[in-house]
């Protein structure tokens, strides 16, 4: 109860803004597009702590020796993974948050390892069913919203365009929603 009300919470400013958007702006509105991407965000949540990690990816350094040069580390909440495993899709407005970690990688008793070391940024994508935002806002199509935010910036995102900024890496995937699902056990049933 307390985790479903949490969860509320953390959504529903998002949420409101989305519906008010909606609602009231007429679609020519030039104060829409920055309205969207404050909907874009790195949540306030302690989503490390408090959301599910649904899986994480290491990606391999130029020379195969120095082991990976970064690992992405993904982040829902538990009401959006419960969600996808009953339907099979991302609810609209859910929040995945991926952690990009530049890594160290020493040799240890197991071998080589490479582990997560400083934050080199994070991305936040938000689900948008309906396609409601898109063609609204550069940052929103394709049934999400993307962003990037370098370092620990939580707000300003360094993204402008995310058919340049962010499709060339989730085309491959396009047929699991433009998210890389092999990646993400616990969506499994």
């Amino acid at each position: 109860m307390r985790r479903s009300l949490f969860a509320a919470l953390v959504l529903l400013p998002s949420v409101l803004t989305s519906a008010v958007l909606a609602q009231l702006a007429p679609e020519n509105d030039p104060a829409i597009p920055l309205a969207l991407e404050r909907l874009l965000h790195v949540p306030a949540a302690n989503y490390r702590r408090d959301w599910v990690l649904l899986g994480s990816f290491s990606v391999r350094a130029d020379d195969p020796d120095e082991g990976a040069k970064e690992l992405h580390v993904v982040y829902a909440s538990g009401e959006t993974v419960d969600s996808y495993r009953e339907t099979g899709a991302f609810p609209d407005g859910a929040v995945l948050v991926k952690d990009v970690f530049a890594t160290k990688t020493e040799t240890l008793t197991t071998g080589l390892a490479s582990y997560a070391d400083s934050l080199k940024g994070r991305f936040v994508m938000v689900k948008d069913t309906s396609g409601k935002h898109a063609g609204r806002s550069p940052l929103w199509g394709d049934g999400w919203g993307w962003a990037f935010y370098e370092g620990g910036e939580a707000e300003k995102t360094v993204t402008t365009d995310y058919r340049k900024d962010c499709l060339g890496c989730h085309e491959p995937a396009r047929k699991q929603d433009l998210i890389y699902l092999r990646g993400y056990p616990v969506l499994r049933p």
